[in-house]
């Protein structure tokens, strides 16, 4: 049977605010982006009575049975949505686990966005709505993946504004809990992209925003805080940033040149962490 292969990329966030709380969730705000790291999804229909789904590569150790993928396929099963076809699904997992890129996530959003594409899924955009969030939070931003604005209420706004950053995208040799990164917030910020418009994109606003979840993570992990000193002091860097609830730290760049040469300092000084230059998309 025909063979499809999905590029599923990371997402990045700009800038993220936790403007308050309501019952047990945060409610955040971000500016986000994406890159052109991605994992590889090969899938294809098969004549089984169960999905398989299998996940290869550097980043897929450790990847419970029960995961995004996984769960995104059992809720379409349940809804009847994909009229009892099955699916081997094999993915390449290049995006690191804990990292605050949304890597399975996305994995499931790039699957849904597949399944709508080819009319194998046929689905209201209210719907859609709600069995994303039945998988995870961010799964709603790899739907049609653009630089999106998620303001605080929960919408989504997309803008097909191109921005042009080389990242040096560095993932320590460790991982930060979301759910511990949440659990320490105590101040909320005041509400700055209630009203998204695309001029938010650009470099001159970007460099006054901040991660609000950056302080929590460097006092838990002091080498964060030493990493994003030295990324921040590299020749012609823009700005550098975590993304998510860490641990990764996005520096940002105008040309490949630039990003490329902060790829070697940083080799040299920090050569136990991962790292790679990539660029928005």
């Amino acid at each position: 049977m025909k063979s499809f292969i999905i590029k599923s990329h990371a997402k990045i966030n700009l800038a993220l605010n936790v403007t308050g709380k309501k019952k047990n969730l945060h409610k955040i705000e971000s500016l986000i982006s994406f890159i052109n790291l991605h994992d590889l999804i090969n899938l294809k229909k098969i004549n089984k009575n169960n999905h398989k789904v299998i996940f290869k590569g550097k980043f897929s150790k450790n990847i419970s049975r029960i995961n995004t993928v996984t769960n995104l396929l059992k809720l379409l099963d349940q809804k009847k949505l994909l009229n009892n076809q099955k699916f081997e699904i094999k993915i390449i997992k290049n995006i690191p686990q804990k990292a605050g890129m949304g890597g399975g996530s996305m994995n499931a959003a790039s699957l849904i966005n597949f399944f709508i594409n080819k009319k194998m899924l046929k689905i209201k955009k209210n719907e859609l709505t709600k069995l994303t969030s039945q998988i995870g939070s961010d799964v709603i931003l790899g739907i049609k993946p653009r630089n999106s604005i998620l303001s605080q209420n929960g919408d989504i706004q997309r803008f097909n504004k191109d921005i042009k950053f080389y990242t040096l995208i560095v993932k320590p040799s460790f991982g930060c809990s979301t759910k511990y990164i949440y659990s320490k917030v105590k101040k909320f910020s005041k509400s700055q992209f209630n009203f998204p418009k695309s001029k938010m994109f650009e470099i001159k606003f970007l460099k006054t925003l901040n991660n609000d979840l950056e302080k929590i993570a460097f006092k838990k992990y002091p080498s964060l805080k030493k990493i994003k000193f030295f990324l921040s002091n590299t020749p012609n860097n823009i700005f550098t940033r975590m993304s998510g609830s860490g641990s990764t730290l996005v520096a940002y760049f105008n040309s490949k040149r630039a990003c490329s040469n902060a790829y070697s300092q940083f080799k040299r000084k920090f050569s136990r962490h991962w790292c790679i230059v990539s660029k928005t998309i």
